[in-house]
């Protein structure tokens, strides 16, 4: 896995895949690792050569200190296309994966073929959530806000129904670094994309869960209603619907970036 430079800032990325094939790149969530896509990579890697990427702050790529903001996101992911030699590329990204894919969409179109944005939001009102979670965080650190954290990600009914896969997020998050955490937090708590959505020109899937209390429907209808053309599927799932939902998300994506 090669590590990219992205102005002083190593990147932890991961290029799989179908050689030749179209290009889509997956970005996760807040307190995620590039692992959150283990249940697609076998159904994309086929159609596809997929590039994976650990957000600063996360996972095996630098934590600089903050503030980090939606640009910087992006401009990240720029950094990891020109390092690839990769003119231009799919994207699909999940809660904070989508806000970056909003930000790209709206600022790097030319780089950009179908964008998927998955269980996500353009703007938060109120930021004191986000406030309250980075005071927690602060004095107890990741494990101080995990279970809370998991009761968003997946449904109650899948937790009792898998617990080993709810314990490997869980896993999965307590690794992220205490000040990438923070520093992701702060860039959501002034997180407002709106204005960037009705000039977002790229072929545009929104999917939400139907069960999303951090991402709701209402949120993903928004985007919907902003970007030209863009369509919409709700599936049965809380936030990470791509781990509670894996075939039905994969279907989704698959179908999306496929048809003519």
């Amino acid at each position: 896995m090669p590590m990219i430079d992205a102005d002083g800032c190593l990147l932890n990325v991961s290029v799989e895949g179908r050689d030749g094939g179209p290009t889509l790149m997956l970005s996760n969530s807040l307190g995620s690792t590039m692992a959150m896509w283990e249940p697609q990579m076998k159904a994309f890697a086929q159609v596809f050569r997929v590039i994976r990427y650990d957000r600063r702050g996360h996972g095996k790529s630098n934590v600089p200190p903050g503030p980090y903001s939606m640009e910087r996101f992006g401009r990240d992911v720029l950094a990891i296309l020109d390092d690839l030699n990769i003119a231009k590329t799919h994207w699909c990204g999940l809660s904070m994966g989508g806000m970056v894919g909003q930000w790209l969409g709206a600022n790097a179109p030319d780089r950009f073929g179908k964008i998927i944005l998955a269980n996500t939001a353009c703007h938060y009102p109120d930021p004191t959530r986000w406030h309250e979670r980075i005071k927690a965080v602060k004095e107890g650190g990741i494990a101080a806000v995990a279970d809370a954290v998991m009761s968003g990600w997946l449904t109650a009914d899948f937790r009792e129904r898998e617990p080993q896969i709810t314990a490997n997020m869980k896993a999965m998050m307590l690794t992220t670094p205490v000040e990438g955490y923070v520093a992701c937090c702060e860039a959501l708590s002034t997180l407002d994309l709106r204005e960037e959505l009705p000039t977002i020109k790229s072929p545009t899937l929104v999917i939400a869960g139907r069960h999303d209390m951090s991402t709701p429907i209402s949120a993903a209808e928004y985007i919907r209603s902003k970007i030209p053309g863009a369509s919409m599927t709700i599936l049965d799932a809380a936030h990470i619907s791509n781990v509670e939902q894996p075939h039905a998300f994969t279907d989704a994506v698959v179908g999306f970036l496929t048809q003519r």
